[in-house]
């Protein structure tokens, strides 16, 4: 379960729960940690415990487990169920403690083609397809999506409160909640709460931002698209396990990668940029770039016993 908590999610929320009835595992959604402006719909919040689940997985295989991992609509979440094998570690489960999610610029170099082929085959499968997109006109497109997204969420009051209140600006609020966005963990200062606040309001604005996730995108090998089936709960978890997979891979491969979900967070956006992606009435779920980059400090996790509930 502590590697499990070392996996993706919106905002650094942690929005997961444990149970264990016998001889297995529920990964549960924490309702308290939803996002009620930027995931509405908790499509993010599955697609979470759905990255928990993927580490989960490959933790009880290093631990000489066999997990199969299935949806349970009665249970509301994910059910692990866990039987004796032979131990056996993998390239991605040594990643899980060093994968992170690299808010800065990448050097620009391209992914060779054997490693694409890799972080395609991770990124795959379950009623999840994988679209990589490396072309610079296929960017350039992207970034438009980006840019919208991103305009339409700085210009919303309420999703710009919430961001704000998930923002940890020094280690003293970062270590008092261990959850939430670490100024530190994007390459910016530590700063006394009250000032990082007044700066956020004054200086974090619409078209500095876009400027951000210009240069941030153009600096990037390439970007990576997951697209579900279906539009459900479990179909996100899906997309969330995949998504893990390859940020897994990309890891060992030593690539970074970052989330910009602004494409798929705005509903107007989002059927744009289906649109664009070709994909009919499907919904793409999750959206990275990746390329080569410095290590920033990590984000922060609860401890296992915060988030392991009985049964």
């Amino acid at each position: 379960m502590r590697y499990a908590t070392l996996a993706a999610n919106s905002h650094n929320t942690q929005p997961w729960q444990f149970r264990l009835p016998d001889r297995a595992i529920l990964v549960l959604p924490d309702l308290t940690r939803r996002l009620a402006s930027v995931d509405p719909d908790n499509h993010h919040l599955f697609a979470s415990l759905g990255c928990a689940t993927e580490n989960l997985v490959q933790a009880a295989a290093a631990f000489g487990l066999r997990a199969n991992a299935t949806f349970d609509a009665a249970a509301g979440g994910i059910r692990v169920d866990l039987e004796q094998a032979p131990a056996a570690h993998s390239p991605l489960f040594d990643a899980i403690p060093r994968r992170q999610s690299t808010r800065g610029v990448f050097d620009g170099r391209a992914v060779p083609a054997e490693h694409l082929r890799l972080l395609e085959a991770a990124g795959s499968g379950d009623g999840v397809t994988l679209r990589l997109f490396t072309e610079r006109k296929s960017v350039e497109d992207i970034l438009g999506f980006l840019v919208a997204g991103n305009s339409a969420q700085m210009d919303d009051a309420a999703f710009v409160a919430e961001l704000k209140s998930w923002l940890r600006f020094n280690y003293a609020e970062a270590i008092a909640t261990d959850d939430g966005l670490f100024s530190k963990c994007t390459g910016a200062p530590t700063l006394p709460s009250w000032l990082g606040r007044l700066i956020f309001s004054l200086v974090v604005t619409k078209d500095d931002e876009n400027k951000t996730y210009a240069a941030q995108l153009r600096s990037s090998a390439g970007v990576a698209v997951f697209i579900s089936d279906t539009n459900e709960p479990a179909s996100w978890s899906a997309a969330g396990r995949c998504c893990q997979r390859f940020a897994l891979q990309a890891t060992a491969l030593g690539i970074r990668h970052c989330f910009i979900n602004q494409p798929v967070e705005v509903p107007a956006v989002r059927g744009q940029f289906a649109a664009f992606l070709g994909v009919g009435d499907r919904r793409p779920d999750l959206v990275m770039r990746f390329g080569y980059g410095p290590e920033l400090p990590r984000s922060l996790r609860r401890p296992v016993d915060q988030v392991l509930h009985a049964a």
